[in-house]
């Protein structure tokens, strides 16, 4: 059967996004992995279906990775998401709220520059300063963090420098985080409320060109290493600079939002069809 879709993009990270409130949608891992395949499907970081709410929210939002696993939230698609389903209500609401694995999410739609913001969850599971060997065979102090999914990250004066890819997956896959690894960030301060970026994304296992729980993982320990108030800028690798706000008391982070952009890029149909390799290729 025919697939509606429709493309969507937060700050480079790009997702397919489906209506299933009506439930018709029950989709494999293997047909979310064909769906998000940049090749041989419509090409995504992640793919997002909206279900009927069980606890009184305005929706449910189910996230997969690239790989077809079933993730806790993903905040670039949040702000997605909720731009979607503010859509599938006419684009009237001013504020509305979806459940995620990671908890409730609220967002709002500030300003005239179609930006989204999303109040995510409570940070949980802070470590600071362990010294870990990645593939560069140095040791490397790490932070970790989870605002939703965990987050571990380097701080590094030249983040464009990093070899990310191997680095990336060295910490990703890193027996530190065993059995489920962690996302990884490497992030370069700029100015005392100012970072610049590049995340390594599990489930995606390469590099996005933005992850919104990565950011505001990067942004909370900057803060605590350096005092540094909110909000502070993040800027990615696709260019965009978006904002990470919070309350803070001592170590405890309450109140995290995440704005920036989320945009509309196309819509289709797609017959779905999981590809499996010819056996007989070289």
């Amino acid at each position: 059967m025919p697939l509606t879709f429709t493309k969507m993009n937060g700050a480079g990270n790009d997702f397919v996004v489906m209506d299933n409130r009506d439930g018709s949608r029950s989709l494999t891992k293997a047909q979310i992995a064909s769906l998000c395949d940049r090749h041989r499907g419509v090409g995504a970081d992640g793919l997002m279906l909206v279900e009927p709410a069980e606890n009184g929210a305005t929706a449910r939002m189910r996230y997969y990775n690239a790989d077809g696993g079933e993730a806790e939230m993903c905040g670039n698609g949040a702000r997605c998401f909720a731009k979607f389903l503010n859509r599938l209500h006419g684009g009237t609401l001013t504020t509305l709220t979806f459940e995620t694995i990671a908890g409730v999410i609220e967002a709002t739609f500030p300003g005239e520059r179609g930006e989204v913001c999303v109040q995510l969850s409570d940070p949980v599971d802070r470590l600071l300063n362990q010294s870990l060997t990645l593939s560069d065979g140095a040791a490397h102090p790490v932070h970790a963090l989870n605002t939703g999914v965990p987050h571990a990250v380097v701080f590094t004066e030249d983040v464009d420098a990093v070899d990310l890819i191997p680095m990336g997956a060295s910490l990703r896959y890193h027996e530190a985080f065993a059995p489920a690894g962690t996302n990884a960030n490497f992030a370069q301060v700029l100015r005392p409320q100012a970072l610049k970026i590049r995340t390594y994304e599990r489930g995606v296992e390469g590099e996005t060109l933005a992850c919104g729980t990565g950011m505001a993982a990067c942004a909370m320990l900057h803060a605590e290493l350096t005092n540094a108030p909110s909000p502070i800028a993040v800027t990615v690798a696709g260019g965009d600079t978006l904002s990470i706000g919070f309350t803070r008391e001592g170590d405890v982070f309450r109140q995290v939002t995440l704005t920036g952009p989320a945009d509309f890029v196309f819509e289709g149909t797609i017959t779905l069809t999981t590809h499996e390799p010819n056996s007989n290729q070289a």
